[in-house]
């Protein structure tokens, strides 16, 4: 065992080294090119250098095995648009990379398990590789779970807020304020997801977006049905002048009765769920109760 680990940090060792070696004997073309070009264009990004000696170790190795695993599980459109509903500045390749640390993790997680169920039960080699294969496979995995179930915790966040920020709007433009100016009174008294949303709504109209547009964006980034109608509705009486304060209403009214039916349907969800206890483990211990002290004395009475 001593042997395989002091193996395993050598080659680890040359192969980091090889690798460090090949990268500075061959400059990518942004390293030089960008000599040239600096001078003649202000703007030109200089290539950026490593943050640390662990960036400047692990950092391409990483990265490189990030967009393997991407190009192995595809779904960069996917990942792209869950990022984009959660409102979230990571990109897909930053998101890959995570992918592999998480990944890296689950191995680790099953190298030590591999090397316990080695030395205390002698199991086969092709097993362990296949265990630490499932602990990679595993980190990988629960990192898109966990991504996926974040979006949902951001879109059902985002429906609970949205009655009050409709009823807000519709106060708002029913007392003679614009859309606007009455989502910037929604942003100074709430304070969650939506608003943010509609911060950047509002950022956009004032730096030049066409308000039908900005409207149009904050539909394409939730992916909420709802709030996609309001934003819809908002861009259309932007642009048409049609009364906005009835739509807001019933929009506001119809999350709310879809937020009751769903409440109503996890409570008779919950409620088929309860009888297991009930059936299984309340009800016998109650009939045990009531047939025992019969039971008893049949049995004393039989043995006198």
């Amino acid at each position: 065992m001593t042997g395989a680990v002091v193996g395993l940090l050598l080659s680890s060792g040359l192969l980091l080294t090889a690798s460090g070696w090949s990268r500075t004997r061959r400059p990518s073309l942004e390293q030089r090119l960008a000599p040239y070009v600096r001078d003649v264009h202000p703007y030109a990004v200089t290539p950026g250098r490593p943050r640390g000696v662990v960036d400047a170790v692990f950092g391409p190795s990483v990265r490189r095995a990030g967009r393997a695993v991407g190009d192995l599980l595809g779904g960069s459109a996917s990942v792209s648009r869950r990022l984009v509903r959660l409102g979230s500045v990571t990109t897909v390749d930053d998101f890959r990379i995570r992918q592999v640390l998480w990944g890296a993790g689950g191995l680790a997680a099953a190298i030590v398990v591999s090397a316990y169920l080695w030395s205390e039960r002698g199991t086969s080699v092709p097993v362990l590789l296949v265990i630490c294969g499932v602990g990679f496979a595993s980190g990988v995995l629960w990192c898109d779970n966990n991504l996926s179930s974040r979006v949902t915790a951001h879109e059902r966040e985002l429906l609970a807020e949205f009655p009050v920020v409709a009823d807000l709007l519709a106060l708002a433009v029913a007392a003679g304020e614009s859309p606007v100016a009455g989502l910037e009174r929604i942003m100074k008294v709430c304070h969650g997801v939506l608003s943010d949303e509609l911060a950047r709504v509002v950022a956009d109209i004032r730096t030049g977006t066409p308000m039908a547009q900005a409207f149009d964006g904050l539909a394409v980034r939730t992916g909420v049905t709802s709030i996609a109608r309001f934003a819809e509705g908002l861009a259309i009486a932007v642009e048409r002048g049609s009364p906005l304060v009835d739509v807001l209403h019933a929009q506001a009214a119809d999350v709310r009765e879809a937020a009751r039916r769903e409440l109503m349907e996890a409570g008779g969800r919950k409620e088929v769920a309860k009888m297991i206890p009930v059936v299984f483990l309340i009800l016998p211990v109650t009939v045990v109760f009531a047939f025992f002290p019969g039971y008893v004395g049949l049995h004393l009475t039989s043995g006198m």
